[in-house]
């Protein structure tokens, strides 16, 4: 390779890391604009999630046919990446397949299981582009896909075509080379795929070939140095950040709501008020729930980060399978824009500066919240363990909370509680009332 190329290759792996790092260290502020939350407990059952839900994609298979597609494909990308090791020293050093020499016929076997790897990625990503914009599946075209979700998924898996198409063009070109003789071309046993491809060079000459092997090279890369920057932006990070995400689920038992120390506190301080802590001139009052994704735990930010907006959890809500305005979906793609307007805000301003916008009422409404039946159905739909159920029910509470904005049957059941210590509007005295007779 030509001492320009290398410089060239340098010039651009670094640029694209370092714009990656930085979006990625933007993204690690936003999440850490949520409130604390120790999820530290039990690490063995942790990594255990960890490995059979991002790993091992156990609660994909509730759908087989579509896990299996995605298992090809997400194996598929990540294993044949391994090669990117090689393709990134070649380009440093001038070399060409670098490893050929070191490793004889286990290199030819690498990249031939490569190819199969990337011929099931392509067809894998074929069959997605046509459940999405053909057999147009019911989960995969809600309304809230509408728009930027829609093509971000459709250009991820287009981007994908094209990496691996380039990829067996690239092989190909290469092996019609070496059967030229040409210098420079290390000379392996055929590859599994792309030896069937060679026919499409028959007659070329070794400077056409040598253009297209390179170009193909350089688009690869290139792709893969685009691909990297643009993951941050897209629905596709989960593939990053669903090992995190299983790791920090929630261990406790699902429906195990969480009690508000704050209100505890409240109630401890007017039935034991020498408990109360001394008032402070510029003590800021509590906020009972969530308005804002400052309220949110990092975790449930974290959750908004992971969403692979595959629709499993809208898809099981029986609150959005009888029309209510509700999907859970939705939920977590509005804390996800939310936390991206915040941390653009911060960009702008130094630091987050009111904008008199907040998640609640800005972004999700209180139709949708009060839809929720809290069922857990989405949590347990969900792959990779997010919880949007959490995230609802904090809302939901500062709706109630802080602005009591409740419907007024809701308003009647907590007056009842309250007065009465029961839903129904009976003294405690007559609760036994009705055994008499």
């Amino acid at each position: 390779m030509h001492i320009a190329q290398q410089i060239l290759f340098i010039i651009c792996a670094v640029i694209a890391v370092y714009f990656f790092a930085k979006k990625v260290k933007e993204m690690r502020r936003n999440v850490l604009l949520g409130r604390d939350e120790d999820l530290s407990d039990n690490k063995d059952q942790r990594w255990r999630n960890m490995v059979l839900l991002a790993l091992g994609q156990k609660k994909m298979f509730k759908k087989p046919i579509p896990a299996l597609l995605h298992l090809v494909v997400y194996a598929g990308f990540i294993i044949i990446n391994i090669e990117m090791l090689e393709i990134f020293i070649d380009g440093v050093t001038g070399a060409h397949r670098i490893f050929a020499p070191v490793l004889g016929g286990l290199y030819s076997f690498l990249i031939g299981f490569f190819e199969v790897l990337a011929a099931l990625v392509l067809l894998g990503c074929v069959v997605f582009l046509i459940r999405r914009n053909v057999l147009k599946v019911g989960r995969l075209n809600m309304p809230e896909l509408n728009g930027w979700p829609r093509n971000d998924a459709n250009l991820i898996l287009i981007t994908e075509v094209v990496l691996m198409s380039l990829f067996l063009i690239m092989n190909a070109a290469d092996l019609s080379l070496q059967q030229l003789g040409a210098e420079h071309y290390t000379a392996t046993e055929p590859f599994w795929v792309s030896s069937h491809l060679t026919g499409m060079f028959s007659g070329m000459s070794a400077a056409t070939l040598v253009g297209i092997e390179r170009t193909s090279w350089w688009l690869h890369i290139l792709g893969i140095f685009l691909f990297l920057n643009y993951l941050p932006y897209s629905k596709h990070l989960h593939v990053i950040l669903a090992f995190p995400n299983a790791f920090y689920a929630k261990l406790v038992p699902q429906g195990e709501a969480r009690n508000m120390k704050e209100i505890q506190n409240e109630v401890l301080y007017m039935m034991e008020p020498d408990k109360a802590p001394a008032a402070t001139a510029d003590a800021t009052p509590p906020r009972f729930g969530a308005k804002d994704i400052m309220d949110l735990s990092w975790k449930n930010l974290l959750d908004a980060y992971s969403c692979t907006e595959c629709g499993r959890c809208t898809s099981s809500c029986p609150a959005n399978l009888t029309g209510k305005k509700l999907s859970p979906r939705k939920i977590m793609m509005d804390t996800r824009d939310r936390m991206e307007e915040v941390g653009r805000n911060i960009n702008e301003n130094g630091e987050f500066k009111d904008d008199g916008k907040s998640l609640l009422h800005g972004y999700i409404s209180v139709e949708e919240l009060r839809a929720c039946t809290t069922c857990q159905a989405c949590v347990e739909a969900c792959p990779v363990s997010i919880d949007p159920l959490d995230i609802i029910m904090q809302l939901r509470r500062n709706l109630i909370m802080e602005e009591s904005n409740a419907p007024g049957e809701w308003n009647l059941m907590f007056g009842n509680v309250e007065n009465n210590m029961a839903p129904w509007k009976f003294s405690p005295d007559d609760r036994d009332a009705w055994i008499n007779g």
